[in-house]
């Protein structure tokens, strides 16, 4: 932890331009296609209604989201322009804020107030989805995992913005 009066935790506190969410997914059952609503619900405790992990994510993981400059990323290392977002199973996709600066933050996703919970890492189904070097290629580009502190609702253009 770092001390709060050290010029790094001063400059890690500064204020960021907010982003944009720029797409929505749900995964309704464990292996089913993803399903992109114009809005989806979130709510405390559970995370996104109609997800399937909705009902079992007490914890950490009620929300995944990622940057869409990370798509880009991890599509230029699978040799594409970018990797689709239905592929990589994030429910929501941002764009022009830095996830990695809302680690241990709560922030504003749409009308919602989240917490970010930690790192999304990637799990076997991108060598399946994704094809060779999925895996890898998602490898510290995943995004966040969050937990619902207030629901709401969420729509693409909304924005995303840290609070503390």
């Amino acid at each position: 932890m770092l001390n709060p009066a050290s010029p790094l935790a001063r400059l890690m506190a500064v204020p960021m331009r907010p982003g944009i969410v720029t797409w929505l997914g749900v995964r309704p059952m464990r292996l089913a296609p993803m399903l992109t609503p114009a809005a989806i619900t979130l709510t405390p405790g559970h995370g996104v209604i109609g997800d399937h992990y909705s009902s079992v994510t007490q914890g950490a993981r009620q929300v995944t989201i990622i940057a869409d400059e990370h798509l880009a990323a991890i599509g230029s290392y699978l040799g594409q322009d970018s990797a689709p977002p239905e592929l990589l199973r994030r429910n929501v996709v941002v764009r022009g804020i830095n996830l990695g600066a809302l680690k241990s933050r709560r922030f504003r996703l749409g009308a919602a107030l989240l917490e970010c919970s930690g790192e999304c890492h990637p799990c076997s189904k991108m060598e399946r989805l994704l094809g060779v070097g999925g895996y890898n290629a998602v490898r510290g580009h995943g995004g966040i995992t969050a937990r619902v502190l207030e629901g709401g609702e969420l729509r693409v253009g909304d924005a995303i913005f840290a609070l503390d």
